[in-house]
């Protein structure tokens, strides 16, 4: 048995997804895009469980968010047939986000869609690995589980790194930067695609 396989759990149930979201904080907490969104700690502890949840309210639905199965790691992927809220997380940006920075964090969101194949694919929204637990495997399991899934039907796959740092892992999987989007005041993000296999 592929012991990474093993590693691997569906998220389900409303407990499992308030931990998913637990970890997804955590594993952000230091992340160029989630904190140029939330630069003050107070706001990013209060509005980031919103916002990660807006953005997988559809794979948590769908089932196809996972988990490591100690939970140190979350990954949510949302197959071809279903797609993210866009009026939900638009409503969140615009009740939590700092007004001056409002028009700049959904150009960023925006820009990042027209990187994505437009043939169906499987989208990466989210992944993180606490970070005392980061560099052991975990989130290449968590990859490698939903990749398995893009070459049993034969789909690319599309993702966008908030983090320059975190390139070389989605690299090593087959995923290529297309371009780096840059809004005015935001860090810079890197959508990647990898191709169907």
């Amino acid at each position: 048995m592929d012991t990474k396989l093993a590693r691997v759990a569906t998220i389900s149930g409303p407990d499992e997804v308030d931990q998913a979201i637990a970890t997804l904080v955590l594993a952000f907490g230091i992340d160029p895009v989630a904190r140029w969104i939330y630069p003050d700690a107070l706001q990013y502890s209060l509005h980031t469980p919103r916002l990660f949840q807006a953005l997988g309210a559809s794979s948590f639905e769908a089932q196809t968010a996972v988990r490591s199965r100690d939970g140190l790691g979350v990954a949510l992927w949302l197959p071809p047939d279903v797609h993210s809220d866009d009026q939900q997380l638009e409503t969140v940006v615009a009740e939590s986000v700092a007004s001056e920075r409002q028009a700049e964090v959904n150009a960023v969101f925006e820009r990042t869609e027209y990187y994505r194949p437009t043939e169906p694919h499987w989208y990466l929204s989210l992944i993180g690995v606490k970070g005392m637990h980061r560099n052991k495997g975990c989130g290449t399991a968590l990859i490698e589980h939903g990749l398995r899934q893009c070459d049993r039907e034969h789909r690319p796959a599309f993702l966008w790194s908030s983090n320059r740092r975190n390139t070389s892992l989605y690299e090593r999987h087959g995923f290529e930067v297309v371009d780096t989007i840059q809004v005015g005041s935001s860090p810079a993000v890197f959508p990647m695609v990898r191709s169907a296999r």
